[in-house]
């Protein structure tokens, strides 16, 4: 079987005119990164803005297991199978982040024959926007400990620095470590931290803004650190709200691909789902409806997460109403949480499916509190059984979800056509009544209660003492309004990765609470979750290489 890369090396791509011309985007509304990814202008999207949407999809998942669950894969495959029923469909991404692909998890580029190409630019630099960000990150963070070596006008408490620099690649030791040694010209001494760039701010904020002039103002809202009196500072306090934009100017701009089938994908921006809020960029989501009859998209890591989060803070912020949600799981993946070793899972297990099934459950239950109609594919493997693919469709159709095989891994788009008429009966036939899942005027405790009982099946939450005091604070300063991004462990439903299937009668930690003022949300941080995640002990990267002829090899 050939391996993913090779796939993709094979592949034979269009020219990304051609696949903007099939979107109905002129060659004029292209901002060309080479023969096979362009930007979207800005001029388009005034061209476009007025048109009515199409509708849209979220793609999620049960939690990730080493397994694999497939969802990017299956949102991808979708996307080529629509195009082969004659549908006029685009599929919205996230950009992948260097820190997996070199550590645990790979790239992000979808699998088989479901990927996006230039699969190995999509991995590697792309278009430069992560390194935007990196930098937009770190000139701030140079500002605030420049303005502080100066003479410090804006009497920041260098102990309550709250702003952390960035780095787009998964390095542990940067987590905490002292700035400013040695001479009084190398400024002052302090504690910092790094965090990886997707857990940036700025991430954030590029991803739900409307346009440059709302990216700019989100930019100067955000808080750095806080003064002597205890008050907020900001960019804009530091003046450096401008050079910031500057550099992210071209970022924002929505980067378009295709699949290996040549259909349209909008790829833009890339927030993790366990440590931000997991979502591409409103800009690459407005502009995909506006251009297409059906938009899929996708959200990171397990619906406790993306899901979540698309739907109680992106759709909450852009106004956005999903139509239907794609729910995929794994005959694998689910035996695996019945408790099944990894290298057992190609046995048919039907005991374990049983014992495992109960983490579908849940996420099926998780959306359907949302009111959008809910299918649920399985992401075929060759060891699957007939047994074990009709117990799972029986368990979904009587939990009132549509149920359908997904083989887009094998075939491409010929393999989710089954998948794709079943979305779209469901689009025709099944209205979406979305609603979050709680209101803005709740405190920021209560939000956070109620996802986690809600969503995460807690029995309740313990804040710890600094928590408190973080949540007293937050809403003090008038941002109690706010929705609330919750930092946790993709592998389970609980704080604690260990506990695999439906957990029950635990309790969700919750640590330490921040406000990103930019992005406009709360972000608590429960259980052991690392804002910096560290490298493997073999990372993938130990297997990444190049040939003499500039062919990159080793990129799954």
């Amino acid at each position: 079987m050939k391996t993913d890369i090779q796939i993709a090396q094979e592949a034979v791509m269009l020219p990304i005119k051609e696949v903007a011309q099939k979107a109905g985007i002129a060659e004029e509304d292209l901002e060309f990164y080479g023969k096979y990814k362009a930007k979207l202008s800005q001029e388009f999207w005034d061209k476009i803005k007025d048109r009515e949407d199409g509708k849209l999809v979220l793609v999620t998942a049960i939690n990730p297991t080493p397994a694999g669950e497939g969802k990017t894969t299956t949102t991808v495959g979708l996307g080529e199978a629509m195009g082969k029923l004659g549908k006029n469909a685009i599929i919205a991404l996230r950009e992948p982040s260097l820190g997996p692909c070199f550590g645990i998890k790979g790239g992000a580029a979808g699998g088989g024959y479901a990927q996006v190409v230039p699969m190995e630019d999509l991995n590697l630099h792309f278009t430069g926007d992560f390194h935007a960000i990196t930098s937009a990150n770190n000139l701030l963070a140079a500002m605030l400990d420049n303005h502080i070596q100066q003479g410090n006008s804006l009497q920041i408490d260098p102990r309550q620095v709250v702003w952390k620099r960035c780095l787009d690649m998964n390095d542990r030791v940067l987590r905490n470590i002292v700035v400013g040694l040695g001479n009084k010209m190398d400024g002052m001494v302090r504690e910092d931290h790094f965090v990886i760039t997707v857990a940036s701010e700025i991430m954030a904020i590029l991803c739900l803004a409307d346009d440059l002039a709302d990216l700019k103002k989100r930019l100067g809202q955000i808080i750095v650190a806080y003064n002597f009196a205890g008050e907020p500072v900001t960019a804009d306090d530091l003046q450096a709200t401008g050079a910031m934009t500057a550099l992210l100017k071209d970022a924002i701009k929505p980067n378009l691909i295709q699949t290996l089938e040549h259909t349209p994908a909008l790829v833009h921006g890339g927030p993790f789902a366990n440590i931000a809020h997991g979502c591409n960029s409103v800009r690459a989501t407005r502009m995909a409806l506006k251009m297409s009859d059906i938009v899929i998209t996708e959200a990171g890591f397990g619906a406790d997460l993306g899901a979540e989060k698309f739907l109680d803070i992106k759709c909450r912020k852009a106004g956005l109403k999903p139509d239907a949600v794609v729910l995929v799981a794994t005959v694998r993946a689910l035996k695996y949480n019945g408790g099944v070793a990894k290298a057992d899972l190609a046995k048919e297990n039907l005991d374990a499916l049983k014992k495992g099934i109960v983490n579908l459950e849940k996420h099926i239950e998780n959306l359907q509190k949302y009111d959008v109609p809910v299918v649920v594919t399985l992401n075929s493997f060759v060891t699957d059984t007939e047994a074990e693919n009709e117990f799972i469709r029986k368990f979904c159709e009587e939990r009132g979800c549509e149920f359908a095989l997904s083989e887009v891994w094998e075939k491409g788009g010929e393999g989710g056509i089954a998948l794709a008429e079943k979305l779209l009966e469901t689009l025709e036939n099944k209205e979406s009544h979305f609603h979050p899942l709680y209101e803005d005027g709740l405190s920021l405790k209560e939000k956070i209660e109620t996802v986690s009982r809600e969503i995460y099946g807690a029995r309740g939450v313990i804040f710890e003492p600094a928590a408190e005091k973080q949540l007293a604070k937050i809403e003090s300063m008038g941002f109690g309004s706010f929705p609330v991004c919750m930092a946790k462990n993709q592998y389970s439903l609980s704080d604690d990765a260990s506990k695999l299937g439906r957990p029950t009668d635990f309790d969700i930690h919750v640590r330490e609470v921040y406000v990103s003022a930019g992005a406009g949300f709360v972000v608590a941080l429960t259980g052991a979750i690392m804002t910096m995640p560290g490298l493997p002990k073999v990372p993938a990267a130990n297997n990444i290489d190049v040939t003499d002829d500039g062919m990159i090899t080793g990129l799954f």
